[in-house]
C-alpha cells in the first residue's frame, strides 16, 4: 500500500501535501472574494481594482530578492508556518471590517499588500523546503502531487467561492481563506523530520548572497530563458486576471455563482495538465515539454477576449481550460529542472531571484490592466493581454530548451552551467 501511495505513504510528506491542499482551496476563494469585494460591495472603479491586483503582488517586487537571502538563513518550516499564520490574521481583518461597517479600499490594499509579503516568504520556503523532505529524485513525483491539489483546488475553490459570495457576501467570504491559513499551520507543525539550521559563511552579508542568487540564475543558459519568458507570460496574465473578472461581472452582468463555475471549468484543465505533465516530459523530454506547452498557453489564451453572455462564456471556458492544462505542464517541468540543478545552500535565493523576476512583473500588469481597462474596456484590455502573452514562448524557442532532452545537475554558486547536450 505505501508503494502504491509514492511520496503519500510518507508523513511527513503527507503533513505537507495536506497543508498545500488545505491553504491552495482558501487562496483560491480569496481570489475571487478579494475582486468581488472591491466591485460588489465597495463599488470599485475598473483602475481601483487594478491598483488591488497590484498590492497583492507588489511584494514580489519590494521584497522577493532579500526574502531569498533571509530563507537560505533560517529554518524553512518556521517560515512557512509563521507565514501562515500571519496571512490568518490579516485576512480575518476583512470580514471583521465588514461587519462592523468600515471595511474600505485603504484597507483592501492594506490585506493584499501585507498578504503579498508573506506570500513571498511562503512560497520561497515551499519550494525550497521540498527537496529536503522528499530528495531531489522524488521532486517530479512531489511537484505532481502538489500541482495536482493546485488543479483540484482551482476547479472547486471558484465555485464555493462564488456560492460563498452569493450567500454570505464577499468579504465575509474571505473568512474561509483565514481558516485554511490556520489549519496548513497545524499541518505543518506536525511534520517530524529534523532540518538544521543552515551553517552560514563567516561575515556573509546579505547583499552579497542576494548578489549569488542573482548572478546564478542570470548566468544560467537554462534559468535565463524560463526567467525571461515566465516573467513575459505573467505581466499578460495580471491584465487577464484583473479585466476578466470585471469583463464577467461588470459588462456581461454574470453573478457570482457563474463567474465562480467559470473559473473551475477552466480550471479543470490544470488538474489533468498536472496528471499528464510527467508522462509529457518523459516522451519529449524537458526542454521540449518546457517551450510547447508554454506556446500552447499562448495559443489558447487567445480565446479569452471572445467571451460573451450566453454559450459563446463556454467557449471562452474550454479555451481557458485548455490553457491552464499547458501551464501546469510548463510548471511542474521548470520548477522541477530548477530544483534539480541547483545546490542546496543555493536553493531560496535561486527561488526567490525567479520569483522576483517572474512575479515581480504581476503589479506591472495589474496596473497595465486597469489603466487600459478604465482607458478602453475591459475587453481591450483582454486582446492586449492575449497577444502578448503569445510572445512568451520565444525566449525559450531560442535556447538550448528547445533540444534538451535530459536534466541539468547541480552547480556551485559561482560555476554556469553548460547547456544539456540534446539528444
Amino acid at each position: 500500500m505505501r508503494q502504491k501511495l509514492g511520496l503519500l505513504g510518507d508523513r511527513d510528506f503527507r503533513h505537507f501535501f495536506l497543508a498545500a491542499a488545505v491553504s491552495q482551496f482558501g487562496s483560491q476563494v480569496s481570489m475571487l472574494a478579494l475582486p468581488l469585494a472591491a466591485v460588489l460591495a465597495l463599488h470599485a472603479s475598473p483602475f481601483a481594482v487594478g491598483v488591488l491586483a497590484a498590492c497583492e503582488t507588489a511584494a514580489f517586487l519590494l521584497v522577493g530578492l532579500p526574502a531569498g537571502a533571509w530563507v537560505d538563513r533560517m529554518r524553512r518550516r518556521q517560515v512557512l508556518v509563521v507565514s501562515d499564520l500571519g496571512r490568518m490574521a490579516v485576512l480575518g481583518s476583512v470580514p471583521a471590517a465588514w461587519a462592523l461597517g468600515v471595511l474600505s479600499m485603504p484597507q483592501l490594499y492594506s490585506v493584499a499588500l501585507i498578504t503579498g509579503v508573506l506570500t513571498v516568504f511562503f512560497d520561497v520556503a515551499s519550494q525550497s523546503y521540498l527537496p529536503h523532505l522528499v530528495g531531489r529524485d522524488a521532486l517530479p513525483e512531489g511537484n505532481t502531487k502538489l500541482e495536482v491539489v493546485r488543479g483540484v483546488s482551482q476547479v472547486s475553490g471558484p465555485t464555493f467561492a462564488g456560492l460563498a459570495v452569493q450567500a454570505l457576501t464577499a468579504p465575509v467570504a474571505v473568512l474561509a481563506d483565514a481558516a485554511s491559513f490556520a489549519l496548513s499551520a497545524l499541518f505543518l507543525r506536525g511534520i517530524h523530520r529534523p532540518e538544521q539550521l543552515p551553517v552560514r559563511e563567516p561575515g556573509a552579508r546579505l547583499r552579497t548572497e542576494i548578489m549569488q542568487g542573482l548572478r546564478f540564475v542570470l548566468g544560467n543558459a537554462v534559468l535565463r530563458p524560463i526567467a525571461i519568458s515566465t516573467a513575459t507570460f505573467n505581466l499578460f496574465a495580471a491584465i487577464t486576471n484583473v479585466m476578466l473578472i470585471v469583463l464577467l461581472s461588470r459588462e456581461l452582468r454574470q453573478s457570482a455563482g457563474t463567474i465562480g463555475l467559470f473559473f473551475s471549468v477552466a480550471s479543470a484543465g490544470g488538474l489533468a495538465g498536472a496528471l499528464v505533465a510527467t508522462r509529457i516530459s518523459a516522451r519529449l523530454g524537458q526542454g521540449p515539454t518546457i517551450w510547447l506547452s508554454q506556446l500552447a498557453t499562448g495559443l489558447f489564451g487567445l480565446g479569452l477576449p471572445l467571451a460573451q453572455a450566453g454559450w459563446p462564456l463556454w467557449g471562452a471556458a474550454f479555451a481557458f481550460s485548455a490553457s491552464c492544462a499547458a501551464i501546469a505542464v510548463y510548471n511542474i517541468t521548470q520548477l522541477s529542472l530548477r530544483q534539480r540543478l541547483t545546490p542546496d545552500p543555493l536553493l531560496g535565493r535561486m527561488n526567490a531571484t525567479m520569483r522576483w523576476m517572474v512575479w515581480g512583473t504581476l503589479p506591472l500588469g495589474g496596473l497595465a490592466g486597469g489603466v487600459l481597462g478604465a482607458s478602453f474596456s475591459p475587453r481591450a484590455a483582454l486582446w492586449v493581454a492575449a497577444v502578448g502573452g503569445l510572445s512568451a514562448s520565444a525566449p525559450l524557442m531560442l535556447s538550448p530548451l528547445r533540444t534538451m532532452r535530459q536534466h541539468a545537475v547541480p552547480a556551485g554558486p559561482r560555476q554556469r552551467l553548460a547547456p544539456e547536450i540534446p539528444d
